[in-house]
């Protein structure tokens, strides 16, 4: 006999209608709970874990274009890293080459969103749910001037899954890593100069004059909070 049934033998038919709908009521809770943690840390701990596998078998991602030939070696023969149908190289091709960004080292591709409106949240929240957006107002790849493109942002920590995962990982880029503008089909090499964590309310990186071609990567920081903005720097490698 289960311990539910015992206790309907003990107990009148009101008793135990209101610990039978109490218990429901917490079990709902708890259930409700779990689903919601793994909704807003389902991503960030994804990239996290991909992350740290890529590393740990010393994968590499390579920038190609469509019509680029690439001759990858052969996949491990055996071991972990056959278990987990870990490639040593992987491709990245542009999602969408008339713009599109690629960062090799945390294995990141996504389309851009060109002129968006920085001012008109409800624009460009649902923007950010499908790519990356182009601040409205500053340069596109090849013109010489600064390039502001930003992702991943949003008020509440539960609402973190919502948004598309391409700049997650941003924190882990240092000076010298690569990042890759796709524009009009014709592909941009810039190189990470430096970052740095700025208050919201820093609004001249956003419209900073420059004398050469520069890009800046924003996203929110910590992760689920707009309490900072981290932003990563780089400039543009000469073809």
């Amino acid at each position: 006999m289960s311990r539910l049934q015992t206790i309907k033998k003990q107990l009148s038919a009101p008793e135990y209608l209101k610990i039978l709908i109490l218990r429901t009521a917490g079990n709902f809770l708890v259930f409700s709970s779990l689903f919601m943690i793994g909704k807003t840390f389902y991503q960030p701990v994804k990239e996290e874990v991909r992350y740290y596998i890529d590393r740990r078998f010393n994968k590499k991602y390579v920038v190609a274009t469509a019509d680029t030939p690439i001759k990858l070696p052969e996949p491990p023969k055996g071991g972990l890293a056959k278990a987990l149908n870990i490639k040593p190289v992987e491709v990245l091709r542009p999602v969408n080459p008339d713009f599109d960004i690629i960062i090799p080292k945390i294995g990141a591709n996504a389309k851009i969103i060109a002129a968006v409106d920085v001012n008109d949240e409800d624009t460009y929240l649902e923007v950010l749910r499908n790519g990356v957006a182009q601040a409205m107002g500053t340069a596109f790849p090849g013109q010489g001037k600064h390039i502001y493109l930003f992702a991943h942002s949003t008020d509440y920590i539960w609402n973190v899954g919502t948004y598309n995962a391409i700049f997650y990982l941003l924190y882990k880029l240092e000076n010298k890593d690569e990042i890759d503008l796709f524009y009009k089909g014709h592909r941009y090499v810039y190189k990470v100069i430096g970052k740095q964590i700025v208050d919201p309310s820093r609004v001249e990186y956003l419209t900073r004059q420059t004398n050469k071609e520069f890009l800046t990567l924003q996203t929110c920081w910590p992760p689920g909070t707009t309490l900072q903005r981290l932003l990563v720097f780089a400039t543009r490698v000469a073809e």
